[in-house]
């Protein structure tokens, strides 16, 4: 897996999904997107790395267009528009990020063995947090007053 940084879109196989969903017809985008992530939540056994980091590329892209999302801008990324995607996405999305951060995912064990590991785990904290913000950090009950 050639990665260059912690981003969604910042390794060969989320720039190469990239551009798969710029070269498919605009109807079907969601569809692509939606495979993505349903693949990840069903995997049962070890979730290899290639599933993996689509589902966190399409997680990203659903989550841009969150209220507290971010725009995808690198150039890696879609170059087409993405039509209005449905709100059951973002359940589906981070279901898929649970399942990356899970035990037997090759892409979490891979980011573990590297000094960027805890970086990158933050940065898909943070996609989770913005497609379910009710699982935002908790307040720790000790110093509840």
């Amino acid at each position: 897996m050639g990665t260059w940084d912690i981003g969604p879109f910042e390794n060969d196989t989320a720039a190469d999904f990239a551009y798969t969903l710029d070269e498919t017809v605009p109807d079907e985008r969601e569809n692509l997107i939606r495979r993505a992530l349903v693949r990840t939540v069903r995997a049962r056994d070890y979730l290899d790395s290639p599933e993996a980091v689509e589902a966190v590329a399409a997680a990203a892209l659903v989550a841009a267009q969150c209220p507290e999302g971010e725009p995808i801008t690198t150039s890696y990324g879609p170059d087409r528009a993405l039509p209005l995607l449905a709100d059951d996405l973002r359940t589906l999305a981070a279901e898929a990020l649970d399942r990356v951060l899970a035990e037997e995912s090759e892409l979490a064990e891979l980011w573990d063995e590297t000094v960027d590991g805890p970086r990158w785990r933050q940065s898909i904290d943070r996609l989770r947090a913005i497609l379910d913000p009710r699982t935002g950090p908790q307040e720790d009950p000790l110093f509840e007053i």
